[in-house]
């Protein structure tokens, strides 16, 4: 079956700004190789745990900051392609940073191109989700954003096959040069994506509120050709319309000072925190250490990541369809029980048999690692980007939005610093403070998190209005029917009516 003009143009469009989720996992995920690489090592003179976590963590230091000063700024002023376009460059001078590091200040010089990494990601991984977001269907959104989180494993899987390239590199040149050329490669595909960048248009939602009337209309047009009625293409204009001008004055303030967006806040930022402090942040970064920890040889050990890392792209690809079929609620909960499972088996075995003296047991533990990656693809990986980019008026989409990234911001700087000091005192109990974290997730998740599926950004408004004792359940029922006048969408699926009592 042909899809519509429209369609195609959004699957393509989402596809590119993958490009971009790709680099910024190749940053994180080629780091991991780097960390046990032995002429980073000897570049660094041999840096201790709490050295590599500086390295590992000012990172996230710097993604904190480019979230609560400087992406939103961008986005909001500039629109969402400059911005991505500018966090891009920021970030390839980091890279340029970290491969020149050499001499007595290596572990600062690095540490500074990590930290100006993390600014430049801090724009990007914002944005990018921000413009799949505000361009996307409802019935269709779930799927389209979480082609980010695809791109995302991607260049994780991208940045652990380059390392594992790399480890056959074992002269005195490729001693020096390896780790420093695999640093280097993410600067290809951040040109192309910056390029491809000035062929997409601008969202509806930005343009509208920056009064270009005109201009929205030929957008949203040129994105539903086909796929809906004229009307429906103007009724969601004017329902977007109408949300801009009732937030026009809005400032990031406001998402302090109003009842519903507060509502909307914390559960953003906890959601993103969560999603960090389950584990997920060592995981990328140490796992092909983990790896060696359970008796595999370096290569081997990087093949292993390599091959887990590329398993998580299947998963993730899964996820496009299921969290619109099954909705945000049930991956986030049956992700986050999959992974405490696994972090509670990696946590018991080694301490039944110590020393690596059962071989079975490292299989079944290195299987569990795998296990968890999957998990997260599920859950908590896309759909934490997939709420929180969904949940914000237009006028404050990018300030909340940003907010809440910086609560995975913390959970990340917390979580590098807690896993190689605490692994290094506990062993594999650290996996069971990670294994809490993970269960804990799932209550607060069903209990706390109102189920966003199927509807429009423009309905959130009356769905997390408490201030105003707005009923969540007819604001789903209204939102849904008002949509359902101008579209043939009756497979759309609609929201629990559990969403009632977690507003209340």
């Amino acid at each position: 079956m042909k899809l519509p003009r429209g369609t195609r143009r959004l699957y393509c469009i989402c596809l590119h700004l993958a490009v971009g989720a790709s680099i910024w996992g190749y940053n994180i995920g080629i780091l991991s190789s780097i960390l046990v690489h032995p002429g980073w090592r000897e570049a660094m003179h041999d840096p201790t745990p709490a050295s590599r976590g500086l390295v590992t963590g000012i990172y996230y230091l710097g993604t904190l900051l480019s979230h609560v000063l400087l992406s939103h700024p961008l986005a909001d002023r500039l629109g969402r392609r400059h911005a991505a376009m500018m966090g891009t460059g920021t970030l390839c001078l980091g890279a340029i940073c970290m491969a020149s590091a050499h001499g007595g200040a290596a572990v600062a010089i690095m540490a500074l191109g990590r930290w100006t990494c993390g600014l430049g990601v801090g724009v990007v991984s914002t944005t990018v989700p921000l413009y799949q977001t505000e361009v996307s269907p409802a019935r269709q959104r779930g799927r389209l954003v979480t082609v980010n989180h695809v791109g995302f494993v991607a260049g994780l899987a991208a940045g652990l096959w380059t390392g594992y390239a790399m480890a056959f590199w074992t002269s005195d040149a490729g001693r020096y040069w390896a780790w420093r050329d695999s640093v280097l490669v993410q600067c290809g595909p951040a040109l192309v994506f910056t390029g491809g960048l000035f062929f997409l248009p601008e969202t509806p939602r930005w343009l509208l509120e920056k009064g270009d009337a005109d201009g929205a209309s030929k957008v949203l047009r040129y994105l539903r050709q086909d796929t809906v009625p004229a009307e429906a293409i103007t009724h969601e204009l004017h329902a977007i319309g109408a949300d801009v001008e009732s937030r026009h004055a809005a400032g990031a303030t406001n998402l302090f000072r109003d009842a519903g967006l507060r509502a909307r806040l914390w559960r953003a930022f906890l959601l993103h925190f969560m999603a960090q402090m389950c584990g997920a942040t060592a995981i990328k970064y140490y796992l092909p250490t983990l790896l060696e920890a359970l008796g595999l040889e370096r290569r081997t050990a990087l093949l292993a990541g390599a091959a887990e890392m590329t398993i998580k792209i299947a998963t993730s690809i899964v996820d496009m369809w299921a969290i619109d079929r099954f909705g945000r609620r049930t991956c986030l909960t049956g992700g986050s029980l999959i992974m405490g499972t696994a972090m509670l088996v990696n946590g018991l075995l080694p301490i039944m048999y110590p020393g690596n003296r059962s071989k079975a047991a490292d299989v079944i533990c290195i299987s569990f690692i795998f296990i968890y990656a999957m998990g997260y693809s599920l859950g908590l990986g896309p759909a934490a980007w997939v709420y929180s980019s969904e949940i914000f008026p237009t006028s404050v989409r990018a300030k909340g939005l940003n907010f809440a990234a910086a609560g995975g911001s913390v959970g990340s700087v917390l979580a590098s610093q807690i896993w190689p000091v605490g692994n290094a005192r506990l062993g594999s109990g650290i996996y069971f403070f990670f294994m809490v974290i993970n269960f804990t997730c799932v209550p607060t998740i069903w209990l706390l998190y109102p189920e966003t599926k199927g509807i429009e950004l423009e309905d959130m408004e009356r769905l997390f209005a408490t201030s105003e004792h707005t009923d969540a359940t007819d604001a789903v029922d209204r939102g849904t029917e008002d949509v359902g006048e101008y579209r043939n969408t009756s497979s759309s699926a609609t929201p629990n009516d559990e969403n009632e009592s977690l507003l209340s």
